[in-house]
């Protein structure tokens, strides 16, 4: 009787979850119309903003023999008819952009526009223009492109500052000329800095996405699930898969009125190359804690220089406002006009300075601030700076000892520390040659935490290495 119950309870309860199951499946269905692909949808609706960029520029190429081909001699005896002395190479180049206004203005990379002296548009559904460049900014790898037309589709441009890592995100571009390629993927990390070894350009606050990026995609539109551009295509890392680079939207934002306006964005620049201060760092300069910009070099004739900054001070205010890192600096200055009087707390010689300083107009690329935060281990090999070494690495300076081997596969991936990299300081100690580096390794124990100053191209920063018996390996 008992076993009897038992199934017929069962029974009943298995049609009431196939009823709630049959249910909710209905309900749904009747949410989510067939064939609805949400992807699909937006690329369908956003694929008319999106351009196909084609430049052209001119390479002059001097023939090295020119002097020789139009001597009347040399003709004479190799029966040779007179060679221009330059000839001008045309070179073609393919990139993306975007619409963003209804009326021709189109963002795209300051790198596809560079240079080109034709520049042609082509929308989507074949309509052909001649572009013209608005304005345009290297340092942060945008431009504008104009064209002769009216109601052209625009894109909604969201914002980057409220985007979420995980997100979804659409890629839309013309890599290798297939135009309208899209890629999908999620928005990997936010504010990743980049470095550009053709053009020596480094770049700040980038977004990082795994949807696929290829050459030509560069100026395309990187988009959220609502259909708003988030960030523009601008890079990838050629040695890596999935990882692609984006100027978030709100930086661009912030650049449209003035280069529309007047072509270009006027900076101000104080001349330093910065970096955060780092638990390993606060002993050696003598702080408590981890807080300041650490300025890790200073340009010649720059604002600093002649306002009396020097390599190793640490930056702890800017007028009244507290600097705990690099990014807290840049953000403080970067809105203040040419010609702005600044008053800097600085940190020198365990004691507080305070140094004014006049903000100038940035002309060229030297004055580029960026940062640089090394935290990561690896070993390494030096070497006295020989004419060979000199040769093989390219070096610009004669004092000091170069790296010359790698021992850890860390910093290979990494490049915080590269071979070719020069170490000029060793805890604030100036090291001339591999004597004087060895020399100074004497007053170094294992447990030591030491302050290195490298230059690598020209450019010096420090780095903080922990020793760990009769190796260095940064902690």
């Amino acid at each position: 009787m008992n076993r009897k119950i038992k199934f017929e309870f069962l029974l009943c309860f298995s049609v009431l979850i196939l009823f709630l199951l049959t249910g909710w499946v209905q309900a749904v269905n009747s949410i989510i119309p067939e064939e609805t692909n949400l992807v699909a949808d937006i690329v369908e609706k956003v694929g008319p903003s999106v351009v196909y960029v084609d430049t052209l520029s001119y390479k002059t190429y001097r023939n090295p023999l020119s002097p020789f081909f139009n001597d009347p001699f040399f003709r004479d005896f190799f029966y040779i008819f007179p060679q221009p002395e330059e000839r001008r190479i045309p070179q073609k180049g393919l990139g993306s952009g975007f619409i963003f206004r209804s009326d021709g203005y189109i963002l795209t990379n300051e790198h596809v526009i560079q240079g080109a002296e034709q520049i042609k548009v082509t929308l989507k559904d074949g309509r052909e223009f001649d572009g013209k460049v608005i304005g345009s900014d290297p340092l942060t790898d945008i431009a504008i492109i104009k064209v002769d037309a009216t109601d052209l589709p625009a894109l909604p441009l969201g914002d980057s500052d409220r985007a979420r890592v995980g997100e979804w995100m659409i890629a839309i571009g013309n890599p290798y000329g297939l135009s309208h390629t899209v890629t999908v993927g999620v928005l990997s990390a936010k504010g990743r800095p980049i470095y550009s070894g053709d053009s020596g350009r480094e770049y700040e606050n980038f977004l990082q996405t795994d949807a696929a990026i290829n050459p030509g995609n560069s100026g395309g539109p990187l988009l959220n699930i609502k259909g708003e551009v988030i960030g523009i295509n601008t890079a990838i890392l050629p040695y890596a898969q999935g990882v692609g680079f984006a100027i978030p939207i709100n930086m661009a934002k912030s650049l449209l009125d003035p280069l529309i306006e007047t072509g270009k964005v006027v900076r101000s620049w104080v001349g330093i190359y910065l970096q955060d201060i780092t638990p390993d760092m606060i002993q050696q300069f003598g702080l408590n804690e981890p807080k300041g910009a650490l300025i890790a070099d200073v340009v010649p004739n720059s604002p600093a220089s002649r306002a009396g900054i020097q390599r190793g001070d640490i930056i702890l205010k800017v007028d009244d406002e507290e600097i705990v890192n690099a990014a807290v600096f840049h953000a403080a200055i970067q809105d203040k006009k040419p010609g702005i009087q600044l008053t800097l707390s600085v940190w020198r010689d365990n004691q507080a300075k305070e140094i004014t300083v006049i903000l100038e107009e940035l002309v060229t690329e030297g004055g580029v601030e960026s940062a640089l935060s090394p935290d990561l281990q690896f070993g390494f090999e030096v070497g006295e700076i020989t004419s060979e070494l000199t040769r093989k690495y390219n070096l610009r300076t004669k004092s000091g000892v170069v790296i010359i081997r790698i021992d850890s596969q860390e910093i290979i991936e990494t490049g915080y520390l590269r071979e070719g990299d020069v170490i000029l300081q060793l805890n604030r100690q100036t090291i001339r040659d591999l004597q004087g580096w060895n020399a100074a390794l004497t007053m170094v124990e294992p447990g030591d935490t030491i302050i290195l100053l490298v230059n690598r191209r020209g450019r010096t920063f420090f780095v903080p290495v922990e020793v760990k018996s009769s190796s260095l390996l940064v902690p």
